[in-house]
């Protein structure tokens, strides 16, 4: 309501009163003036500095006009051979002030978060080509119109909440400012309008300016309107070779437009045409509208704006009459807009789904090893090798070399075990914090994954029988741990169980489990061998007596055979192995194996690649009869037991790794530090080499066409030949001067091309394995190679910018041509830094720089094209600039260009239009792009993953992306037969592309339709299980298709001529074909059988089908009903039948025995998110990096320290996560992973915890007696928390987990029988649970995004789910007591414009209200299955909609809550065509302070409780229309916690700029201080030293530098100072409170005086390191050799901590003290260091207590007067906050990991508690020590000191 009385325009100097300067201000020369052309009164600014000559409103700047018009209409006009300047403060939703500025002084356009400056062009009536500058004499009076909407989203993306104030400099004359919501045209007076009935707006008569009779208004005025609907073209230009730059800027800038509405002036002027997507086109299509559809009446907008060359763009009204135009002049055309002509709606091609899904399978890797190469092993029936190659677990056949490929690990694999029996595998990876997983090894599933106790697990080791897993690694002290897991209830569904755990100070490099008993273990490592025994679950070890041999350093250890006994073998690096009986702990024999020094024999000589007499050994392997011992000189050597004589030996190429006897004894195998992975035949005595693979990332590849080669160089300075068919080297070339940076086949010959880094390009011959030819032309590194197709051209390029041309051919290519300064120097060594078209006419580069893209020819070399990318991203704060390119086929000729800012530019080849834009979504940039030759996939790579996208569709482009590379991938390339493609980065993986060819034409490109794609089974069933099962499939996929639309008609025309189609009741004539084919189709990605069913007779519409969980082609039956198309997938298999549109859908699904879906569920269904929906209604969990804490110390039941008395804030974050019972008085609402229960009268709090996560939403039972609550998946839990609350006793009563992600909504039915959980777009299932038995009833997978669901009131078994229509599903019970749901879709009507639906409420039956998210309600008639009704009911999107009698309530995402009387509309519905919205009417509204996301009314609707995003809580009452803060709590992170003295209040701080002062008693909000823009870091309260209550100040420090004094007495600012230049992080008040002492974030601490604000001291001994934490105290300093009143500490991020003493009233200050700790390592502390935390001790004068500081997390206690520490008490973490009980000797602990630890200094005792959700950053003792304030993000939990 605050801004109807700004309607329809505002008059803001009228309003405002200028010519008073009351409520304005005017500086420098301002005078009013009478202006002769407007024959009125005007104001005149000059002077020669325009920010000392200006106007301003209002008259300060902490005040606000408050204008909540769109629109600013600013009347004035510049003085000749001036500049101007006009300033706007524009304020956002989120309370952001930017400052919008318009000057013809600025020269470009600039952008900053907070400042927007946009230069303005002054011209006479035509467009002119000048740049920004004063204006001309003859300057006219201007109509500027700025629509502030659209400046903010379009430029910083930001939400315009109203005008501030306004700023007009010099020089200028102005007429008046004013704003409204509608769109004036100037020259069309409401005369005028009325005569010729145009559809515009006129202008107002007092807004007019004068036109005399028989002139043009724009042969007299200008009218500038920014930014117009075409403003969003680049103004940068694509330039062709051979025609003369012209001027054009980089951005939009305003020009003055005229205009002129005759055709021959249009076509005189278009000389730059701007053709519209087909989409935009589509979308002004005039509505078929409701009845009264819209409040407000439509309005047509006609804008303009400046293109390139100062050219007007024309409206896309007048495309067709410029067309051809266009065409004949074409020379500069603008790169971001499309040029594909417009078509109509009908005509346009809907993208379909991209099928199969996935659609790749990874078949097999080049490589092995990447964190060791020491891992590899047998199979026990000794027919395959497994081993790791990087983050894939390989298991290769021997003989037919087969693998089979284990994914899942997402960083290198550190470690590999198997047990005896082929049954379990083991596998951990690097990082973080070595992830381990177990396999069930016949199948390749994933039977756990956990998360193990150490960093890294260097060694893995299974028992035989596999009961028994032991790792061994480095804890977060780096000391040695070994682990015991047990392995017995891995199999029954349980989880691996940490049996033992041991810590050692020995060094352990190798570790066993005895064969012959699983009890008993060895290790060996640097000077120790240790034998192990597990007993009692206690891990023991014990040290072997080695000896004179105790300085050796083994390597590794194996047990001896059955047959010996006790004999454990040990390798050395000295050469030495030991046979040592474990029995008797003894060293048995030791023997020391040397090189072999005959003089004669010159081979015999070959020393070892390490020093020391012996051989070093790596490893070593016992059989039967033999020992196989690898070392470090490259020999695999085979020794009988008694090491008499070398039995066989093999040379490697590299020092042997590791060795492995096969369990039959007559093979070995053998891996090498070079990569290379063979075996020992004993028997032929003949070794095979079975993996070859680069020992460094793979950097480029190529491939060739005829032969099936592909060739890689890496940086291990090899270039490798392999064939595909095989995955086997073929050739190997080493250079080891210069490193390999690029290769290219020869497209006809046996040669192929590499670049070199000192800037040779050699040609190699593949038939003589030699070099041909080498060119050195190149003075920089090689950094792209290129071969045209027809074999003709080679090109290169190198890192100082030349282009070099050969001719290739002949056998021996020649150099043509070399051009300089071509090619971007800046160029990172790709791929896909060249590119030459299909047709071999077209060679494209990046260059001459980074941020332009050159075509020229191939044989001349010259330029055709010139394409400047810098302008596709103008939102951007920074210049675009290509990264890879790659051409499409021909025709169409495209060429692809990669930019910087993750996106692809395809651009028409020859004329360098712009035909499409496609977002990679990628982290970083796509480094490497492939086109397949069809046209049919691109093939995209950035960081570790690999995108493939279906290019041939129209819009909406679908992908999937493949994660498995440890490492960034590097390049990207279709194999030549197209039916593979291969990605390397830390490997090279060959990936399978599963679509059935015949299924669509090869030559098919965009644009180009297909044949339709037969309804035919797909691939073999089996195969794509054996991909969703995980050992064959593709690693985790993380993405989908967007929300799936109708197919392309070109891709199913219809359905099969068997189908009979029953029309349903559809409002608004929707189609059911489209329902049908929306069924059918739209899960299509997910689906492995697309299968017709016969035609069946249509008599039975109602009927369901049956779950058959065996159905197959085979098994299709006949039912009565509509046909079908079966869906059987992998997360459907079984789910039986879905129906069609208007009918029935059979949602039936039997739920697992055990409340949990079927395996195959899990992988299909729920391996593939889709697109978050664009809806605010959709609950996403606020980012955490920090993770719940395992193994706390939680106190009895009865004995605890701390009671959780009260939490402060509300979670604005959730969605209905707040309930209300009227009735009972029941009230809750959430706080980050809390329910706190509330009485309303009282304020006292009761607070439910078990949620490990933050809390999405609340239902509450019809009764009010069952509360449920949802959570999201954690680390401990891979789903999602639905818990069960007895609401009487306060207690859990069950806990149910199904979904994956998130819940987004509850619900319970009329009877409370039943429960339904939705959850969240990356979930897509709705389950139905029992709540008598909470039992798991049914499950089902939506096949469209649903934005809200409710009960019907009416019918206990039915429910409406709302989204891109509704759904309404009925509930059918079986006669087993199983649940079916029977479905009809009702789409959207086409009247509300395509909009969805994202809330909804039943009415007054039988009426349904639904809102959209485009701001309309709509009602339909639930009995006919209609929407007979809709009006206008909001700006934005409504998502709460309640109603209760005759009245609505709506609450949007604009901030407003609406009361509307809908007591007509039951009569309406019986009018049907005859309904207006008119008799509609809106009653109430008020604007709250955030997005409406929860709401709770009354049954009368007169009062209720709404939530809000700003996490407030408001007590709503419609009949006193006013609205109550109930619960108030920070948006952002809470910084700090400040007592009063007598502790009565309390002062908090946050990032969102604001100081709030509490009752301590009530926690109520008394007072707050907001700084608008600025995040207050630190916050002290003035100690009661300084006088009288009244007296008391709070200092607040801010994120400018900035320190602010608050009054509590007057609620007021005292004082602003600038004591730091940087953020100041610490803040302390002395002893006396009359100095302030502060800390910045660089190091400094500044002393000031309180009263002068006057900073008279600077220390500069931490500079460097930001100021963690300040505490001033009174104490005498005699005592530590210093003198001064006040003893005080600073502490700084670099571990150091200085005390100083001081008595400021004699300026005096002396360090007494300067403590330095080592800080931790990066392994201890991955993301960042601790902050350093120290304080005085309340209970002893002379200690100081740190925390965060040091090596290890411990407390240490150090003592002044000692100059030592004098205790250390460890922590299980290291420490982010801490405070000191001024009572009893406690210390408050808050860590990372979600938990306070409280610690009891004098008995040692801890007790730790949660109930936080995020990491908990402040702890603060109350001066009475009888309170606790904690705070993890933005929520504030009040904890009650009890027992001390």
């Amino acid at each position: 309501m605050a801004r109807v009385w700004q309607q329809p325009f505002l008059n803001v100097f009228r309003h405002f009163k200028v010519d008073e300067w009351k409520r304005s201000t005017k500086e420098g020369d301002v005078a009013a003036v009478t202006d002769k052309t407007l024959k009125c009164t005007v104001y005149r600014v000059r002077g020669a500095v325009s920010a000392s000559n200006y106007i301003q409103l209002p008259k300060t700047s902490t005040q606000s006009l408050g204008l909540t018009g769109r629109y600013l209409y600013v009347l004035f006009r510049p003085l000749p051979a001036k500049h101007f300047v006009i300033h706007l403060d524009v304020s956002t939703e989120d309370s952001q002030v930017i400052r919008v500025s318009f000057s013809n002084l600025f020269k470009e356009f600039k952008s900053t978060a907070t400042w927007l400056q946009f230069p303005f062009i002054c011209e006479a009536g035509t467009p002119r080509e000048d740049l920004p500058g004063v204006a001309f004499p003859g300057a006219r009076w201007t109509c500027l119109q700025l629509d502030l909407h659209d400046i903010l989203l379009v430029y910083l993306q930001r939400c315009y909440s109203h005008l501030k104030g306004v700023r007009l400099c010099a020089s200028m004359l102005v007429r008046s400012l004013y704003t409204s919501d509608l769109c004036f045209d100037p020259a069309v007076t409401v005369a005028e309008a009325r005569r010729t009935k145009l559809p515009v707006t006129p202008i107002p008569r007092e807004m007019a300016f004068p036109v005399p009779k028989g002139e043009s208004w724009h042969d007299r005025y200008v009218h500038i309107r920014f930014p117009s609907s075409s403003s969003h073209v680049p103004s940068e230009l694509v330039q062709k070779s051979g025609f003369p730059p012209e001027a054009a800027g980089r951005v939009p800038r305003l020009l003055p437009s005229p205009v002129a509405c005759s055709k021959p002036a249009r076509d005189s002027r278009a000389r730059v045409v701007q053709k519209h997507d087909p989409t935009a086109v589509s979308a002004r299509r005039p509505r078929r509208p409701l009845p009264e559809v819209s409040m407000f009446c439509e309005r047509s907008e006609v804008s303009r704006v400046a293109g390139p060359s100062g050219c007007i763009q024309e409206p896309s009204a007048w495309v067709e009459a410029t067309d051809e135009h266009a065409a004949g002049n074409g020379s500069h055309v603008s790169a971001r807009q499309p040029t594909v002509e417009p078509v109509a709606p009908e005509d346009t091609v809907p993208h379909g789904s991209f099928l199969p899904d996935p659609i790749l399978r990874l078949k097999g890797v080049i490589g092995f090893g990447g964190h060791s190469t020491k891992w590899a092993l047998w199979t026990p029936d000794g027919a395959a090798i497994v081993y790791p190659c990087h983050a894939v677990v390989v298991v290769l056949h021997v003989e037919t070399r087969e693998q089979r490929l284990f994914l899942g690990h997402t960083d290198k694999v550190s470690a590999l075990a198997l047990d005896g029996s082929s049954s379990l595998l083991a596998s951990a990876q690097a990082r973080p914090h070595s992830m381990l997983r177990l396999w069930d090894f016949q199948t390749g599933s994933c039977l756990a994954l956990f998360r193990s106790p150490v960093h890294t697990i260097s060694s893995l080791s299974f028992s035989n029988n596999g009961e028994l897993l032991c790792g061994v690694g480095k804890d977060r002290h780096r000391r040695t741990t070994v682990l015991v897991w047990g392995m017995a209830q891995l199999g029954r569904g349980g989880e691996a169980v940490i049996l033992a755990k041991a810590h050692s100070d020995a060094d352990v490099q190798a570790f066993q489990i005895a064969f012959f008993d699983e009890a008993r273990m060895a290790s060996c490592g640097r000077g120790s061998v240790r034998l192990w025994r597990l007993r009692g679950g206690a891990l023991r070890s014990c040290a072997v007596d080695l000896g004179e041999h105790h300085t050796l350093e083994f390597t590794d250890l194996a047990f001896g055979p059955a047959q010996d006994g006790h004999t454990l073998y040990v390798c050395s690096r000295s050469g030495h192995i030991l046979e040592i009986d474990h029995q008797r702990m003894a060293v048995r024999h030791a023997r020391l194996l040397l090189p072999l020094q005959t003089p004669r024999d010159p081979l015999a000589q070959k020393r070892t690649f390490s020093s020391g007499p012996g051989i070093a050994i790596n490893s070593l392997s016992v059989s039967r009869s033999a020992c196989a011992v690898g070392s470090e000189d490259g020999y695999l050597r085979l020794w009988p037991l008694d090491f008499s004589s070398v039995l066989l030996e093999a040379e490697h190429e590299g020092p042997v790794s590791s060795v492995r006897v096969s369990p039959g004894g007559l093979r070995v195998l053998s891996t090498t530090s070079s990569g290379h992975l063979g075996f020992l035949d004993v028997p032929s005595q003949e070794y095979r080499l079975l993996v070859r693979s680069h020992t460094a990332p793979v950097l480029a590849l190529a491939t060739e066409r005829s032969r099936g080669q592909l060739a890689t160089v890496s940086q291990d300075r090899t270039v490798r030949v392999w064939d595909l068919a095989t995955l086997q080297q073929l050739y190997d070339f080493t250079s080891p001067e210069e490193a390999p940076r690029a290769v290219a086949f020869h497209p006809t010959q046996p040669t192929f091309f590499c670049g070199f880094s000192s800037g040779a390009v050699r040609s190699f011959s593949l038939e003589a394995a030699e070099v041909l030819v080498e060119h050195r032309c190149h003075r920089g590194a090689i950094t792209g190679l290129a071969a045209s197709p027809d074999g003709r051209f080679l090109f290169s390029a190198c890192s100082r910018g030349a282009l070099a041309q050969y001719h290739s051919g002949a056998p021996r290519c020649r150099v043509l041509r070399v051009a300089a300064n071509v090619v971007c120097q800046e160029a990172c060594p790709s791929s896909s830094i060249l590119a030459v078209s299909e047709d071999s006419r077209l060679l494209a580069f990046v260059g001459p720089s980074k941020y332009t893209v050159s075509v020229v020819d191939t044989a001349s070399l010259d330029e055709l094209l010139r394409v400047n990318v810098s302008a596709l991203d103008l939102a951007g704060s920074c210049l675009d600039s290509a990264v890879a390119l790659c051409f499409g086929p021909s025709p169409p000729s495209h060429l692809l260009v990669s930019t910087f800012s993750n996106t692809i530019a395809v651009l028409d080849a020859r004329s360098g239009n712009m035909v499409r834009e496609l977002y990679c979504g990628h982290p970083a940039a796509c480094a490497s792009l492939a086109l397949s030759a069809d046209g049919r996939f691109l093939l995209t790579a950035a960081e570790r993953a690999v995108r493939l996208w279906d290019y041939a569709m129209q819009a909406g482009l679908s992908c999937q992306v493949y994660i498995g590379h440890s490492e960034p991938v590097r390049a990207v390339a279709f194999t030549p037969d197209q039916q593979q493609l291969l990605s390397v980065g830390d490997a090279i993986f060959l990936w399978d592309i599963l679509v059935p060819h015949e299924g669509w034409s090869p030559g098919s490109v965009q644009g180009a339709p297909g044949p339709p794609l037969t309804c035919e089974a797909g691939p073999d069933a089996g195969e794509l299980e054996g991909v969703a099962a995980g050992a064959r499939g593709p690693p985790r996929q993380v993405s989908v298709s967007p929300p799936v639309l109708p197919p392309q008609p070109g891709l199913c025309a219809g359905p099969p001529e068997d189908f009979t189609v029953r029309e349903g009741v559809l409002g608004g004539g929707g189609s059911p074909l489209r329902a049908l084919l929306l069924l059918a189709w739209g899960r299509a990605g997910d689906s492995e059988h697309l299968l017709p069913t016969p035609a069946i007779s249509p008599t039975s519409p109602g009927a369901l089908f049956p779950s058959d969980r065996s159905r197959g082609p085979e098994d299709l039956h006949q039912a009565s009903g509509p046909s079908v198309l079966v869906q059987k997938e992998a997360g459907w298999a079984g789910d039986g039948a879905c129906g069609v549109t208007g009918g029935p859908w059979d949602f039936g699904r039997c739920p697992h025995p055990c409340g949990w879906p079927s395996a195959c569920s899990t992988v299909g269904a729920r391996a593939r998110p889709p697109a978050r929906p664009n809806s605010y209604r959709h609950f996403t969990a606020r980012y955490k990096a920090s993770s719940p804490a395992q193994g706390l110390f939680l106190p009895p039941a009865g004995d605890e320290w701390l009671r959780l008395k009260a939490v402060v804030g509300y979670n604005g974050n959730g969605r209905a996560n707040l309930v209300w019972s009227p009735d009972t008085g029941f009230f809750a609402y959430t706080c980050g992973c809390l329910v706190v229960v509330e009485d309303l009268h009282s304020g006292a709090q009761q607070h439910w915890l078990g949620h490990p996560e933050e809390i999405s939403t609340l239902a509450l039972s019809h009764d009010a007696q069952v509360l449920a609550s949802a959570s999201g998946q954690s680390s401990a839990a891979s789903r999602c928390q639905i818990r069960l609350w007895d609401v009487p006793r306060g207690s859990c009563r069950q806990l149910l987990s199904h979904h994956d992600t998130a819940v987004q909504a509850l619900a319970f039915s009329l009877d409370d029988r039943l429960l339904v959980t939705l959850g969240d777009c990356g979930d897509g299932t709705l389950a139905l649970w029992s709540t008598a038995t909470c039992e798991l009833l049914s499950s089902t997978r939506l096949p469209e995004p649903v934005h809200g669901m409710a009960f019907s009131p009416w019918h206990t078994g039915e429910l409406a789910c709302v989204g891109q229509g509704i759904l309404t599903l009925q509930l059918l019970w079986g006669q087993a007591g199983d649940v079916s749901l029977q479905a009809h879709l009702e789409p959207v009507p086409e009247e509300l414009g395509g909009c969805e639906l994202s809330s909804l409420c039943y009415g007054a039956a039988p009426l349904l209200y639904c809102g959209s998210n485009e701001g309309q309600v709509c009602v339909w008639d639930t009995r006919a299955g209609c929407c007979f009704l809709a009006w206008e009911a909001d700006d934005g999107e409504i998502g709460v909609l309640l109603c209760s009698g005759t009245w609505l309530v709506s609450g949007s995402n604009t901030r407003r809550l609406r009361l509307w009387a809908v007591g007509a509309v039951p009569e309406l519905r019986r009018r049907a065509s005859g309904a207006r919205s008119s008799s509609v009417f809106l009653e109430r509204e008020l604007t709250l302070d955030g997005a409406v996301v929860s709401a709770v009314f009354h049954d009368s609707m007169d009062m209720g409780v709404v939530g809000t995003t700003a996490g407030t809580l408001w007590y709503i009452s419609w009949a006193e229309g006013t609205s109550t803060r109930l619960i108030s709590g920070h948006r952002s992170k809470v910084n700090e916690v400040a007592f009063s003295p007598d502790e009565s209040h309390c002062a908090t701080c946050s990032d969102d700029g604001s100081v709030r002062v509490w009752c301590v008693a009530s926690m109520e909000l008394l007072i707050q201080f907001q700084v608008l823009s600025q995040s207050c870091l630190c916050l002290a309260w003035s100690p009661q030293s300084c006088g009288r209550p009244e007296e008391q100040h709070m200092a607040a420090g801010y994120s400018d530098g900035t320190l602010r004094v608050f009054s509590i007495l007057r609620s007021a600012v005292e004082l602003k100072m600038y004591p730091h230049a940087a953020a100041l992080t610490a803040l302390a008040f002395s002893a006396d409170g009359q100095t302030i002492v502060s800390g910045d974030k660089d190091g400094l601490v500044a002393v000031s005086h309180l009263r002068t604000g006057m900073t008279f001291r600077v220390l500069s001994d931490h500079r460097g390191a930001p100021i963690c934490t300040l505490q001033s105290t009174r104490k005498e300093c005699g005592d530590f050799g210093a003198e001064g009143t006040d003893l005080w500490l600073a502490a700084s991020g670099d571990q150091r901590v200085s005390v100083w003493a001081s008595d400021w009233l004699r300026d005096h200050c002396e360090l007494v003290d300067w403590l330095s700790f080592p800080a931790p390592s990066l392994e201890e502390v991955p993301s960042c260091l601790p902050p350093s935390l120290a304080a005085f001790c309340p209970w002893d004068p002379a200690l100081l207590v740190c925390a965060g500081l040091g090596v290890y997390p411990e407390v240490a206690f150090y003592s002044l007067r000692q100059k030592q520490v004098v205790e250390k008490i460890p922590l299980p973490f290291f420490a982010v906050s801490m405070s000191l009980s001024p009572g009893a000797h406690l210390v408050a602990i808050g860590f990372s990991e979600r938990m306070v630890r409280l610690l009891d200094c004098a008995s040692g005792a801890v007790q730790d508690f949660t109930g936080h959700d995020d990491s908990v950053q402040l702890c603060r003792f109350a001066p009475s020590a009888q309170l606790l304030f904690t705070a993890a993000h933005s929520e504030i939990l009040v904890w009650e000191v009890t027992g001390h």
